[in-house]
């Protein structure tokens, strides 16, 4: 189902429960035991289940006895109990296990979770899990909301023994699923029989596979104790090798196995390391994320945590991408588990524009391939067509470290009859660095607040130094010009660049009159060879 769909299935969901729990005047007594209400919703999921099952057998139903998505997924809210002022304390005190979820009926993401926790809520009742789950509308029970220390939406939280921890996992279904049954007591899933993989196979796609002669012994221990310790992959363990053949056909151990299965294209990966806890961690913080990850906002924080400092991003339109992503997928094989790939729809200016704003590219509609190297903080542009074999290229230079970092720039503008040069970016080191002048430049932003100000200022400054031969005036606008030697924080920022010692600039102070300034260019320019001019 696409996301739009589960938005607007979603906020009517919220629309009719929530109504049917404030109009219903029987409401308070049913809040008076709440263990005996969700007993009751379960046992009329079941009865439906019977029903279902009977249709089915009878081909009745229309459509082979399947349900509807609206069916399935009101059937899955009904199992997540919703909290009020009245009930909360109570639920999460009188239950070893609550996940509860946070939530705001007009925030977006809430919307978006929302049917995914529902999901999971009846995977977990199926699996047979003792976790209550349980949501809370922050915005209508703030108070609730604070004592549980919900301080945004959507939030999760884990609460043992009336404890709260924080979620720490995805937000698909799969994930909530995952997590939840790791801090229940289920790290890792046994199976035994071939039938029983072949279910486990249909519903998830990823997880761990571990072959043990016995669920026993040193290497065993570690393998549960990494999947205690990762927060977001389902770990199996089997003792038989035709089970293991079911997830990974071409295994070749008899006793001892661990790999890692994706439902994509690179969809088997071998571990060959040693059964350590941090070594099978690694390797799955290397190996987890698909060859090409489309970012979300649901995804961001782990993408941008990944140890795979070395990152590609490719923003393109959906349907340009379609085209890409197979070649893209070969080109990532060949750089797997060094270069992590990623991709941005080019139309999604939450995620697309901040990235696009470093290269100057927001407003950018084609497609554009862009790296960085998170150890040192740099930035790449591919400024040629993005072809394949251009962008295996640019891999290439990433991982050798041939590539120039990029840096921002204006088009170099005519700078004739003006008394403050404009620098840009691609004249900073001839009219800067490299200029036999000394340079008094002013660094600014056009958002800046007291810019306006210094600007002026450079101006008349300008205009009563004019004539002096070894004096430039010169600004440039950070947000779109850059420099590996231009480091700022602060707007305005005066920078005077001495002939003779470019590689020191001296710093002056934009809260100083322009006669204050004025005086101390003159000290400046008072050294050998130098020509002052009076003060203002």
């Amino acid at each position: 189902m696409r996301p739009s769909r589960f938005f607007l299935l979603t906020l009517t969901l919220f629309l009719l429960l929530s109504s049917s729990i404030a109009s219903d005047p029987t409401s308070n007594d049913a809040q008076n035991d709440d263990s005996d209400d969700l007993e009751q919703l379960l046992a009329l999921d079941e009865q439906e289940d019977r029903e279902q099952g009977q249709e089915q057998e009878g081909g009745g139903g229309g459509g082979g006895g399947r349900l509807s998505e609206a069916e399935v997924l009101a059937k899955a809210q009904r199992i997540v109990l919703e909290l009020d002022s009245d009930n909360t304390k109570r639920v999460i005190d009188g239950n070893e296990y609550v996940m509860v979820l946070g939530y705001a009926p007009w925030c977006v993401r809430s919307a978006e979770l929302m049917p995914q926790f529902a999901e999971a809520a009846n995977s977990l009742k199926e699996l047979g899990s003792p976790l209550l789950m349980a949501k809370l509308d922050g915005d209508r029970y703030p108070k609730v909301a604070s004592m549980l220390d919900v301080k945004g939406f959507p939030t999760l939280l884990l609460f043992v023994n009336g404890t709260s921890q924080p979620y720490t996992g995805g937000f698909t279904a799969e994930e909530i699923v995952i997590w939840a049954r790791k801090k229940t007591g289920v790290p890792v899933v046994r199976l035994n029989t071939v039938i029983e993989a072949e279910h486990f196979l249909k519903k998830y796609h990823m997880f761990v596979i571990g072959l043990f002669e016995k669920f026993e012994g040193p290497d065993y221990e570690e393998f549960v104790k990494a999947a205690t310790s990762d927060n977001e992959i389902q770990f199996v363990a089997v003792n038989s090798i035709e089970v293991a053949k079911v997830f990974f056909p071409d295994i070749k151990a008899n006793n001892l196995f661990l790999g890692i299965v994706k439902s994509e294209p690179e969809r088997y990966t071998l571990y060959e390391g040693s059964f350590e806890i941090d070594k099978i961690l690694q390797f799955l913080d290397y190996n987890k994320f698909p060859l090409v990850t489309k970012l979300t906002e649901m995804n961001s924080v782990r993408v941008h945590s990944s140890p795979v400092k070395l990152q590609v991003f490719v923003f393109a339109k959906a349907d340009d991408f379609k085209n890409l992503l197979e070649p893209l997928q070969d080109v990532a094989r060949k750089f797997k588990s060094k270069i992590m790939f990623i991709y941005i729809d080019i139309a999604d200016e939450n995620q697309a524009k901040p990235f696009l704003t470093l290269f100057g590219l927001e407003d950018s509609d084609s497609t554009v391939v862009t790296a960085f190297d998170n150890k040192v903080n740099s930035k790449f542009l591919l400024e040629s067509d993005p072809t394949t074999s251009k962008i295996e290229d640019f891999c290439s230079g990433l991982l050798q470290g041939t590539l120039s970092p990029y840096y921002k720039s204006q088009s170099i503008p005519n700078n004739e009859n003006a008394s403050v040069l404009t620098i840009v970016g691609k004249t900073f080191d001839d009219l800067v660095l490299n200029s036999p002048k000394n340079v008094l430049l002013e660094v600014y932003t056009p958002w800046c607040v007291n810019c306006e100000t210094t600007s002026k200022q450079t101006e008349k400054l300008a205009k009563h130094f004019k004539g002096l031969d070894n004096l430039v005036f010169a600004k440039i606008d950070a947000s779109v010009n850059e420099h590996p030697k231009l480091v700022v924080d602060v707007y305005p920022t005066l920078f005077f660049y001495k002939a003779g010692d470019k590689g020191n600039p001296i710093k002056f102070s934009t809260k100083m009159s322009s006669k204050d300034l004025a005086g101390l260019i003159n000290k400046h320019l008072k050294g050998k060879d130098q020509v002052s001019k009076d003060e203002l």
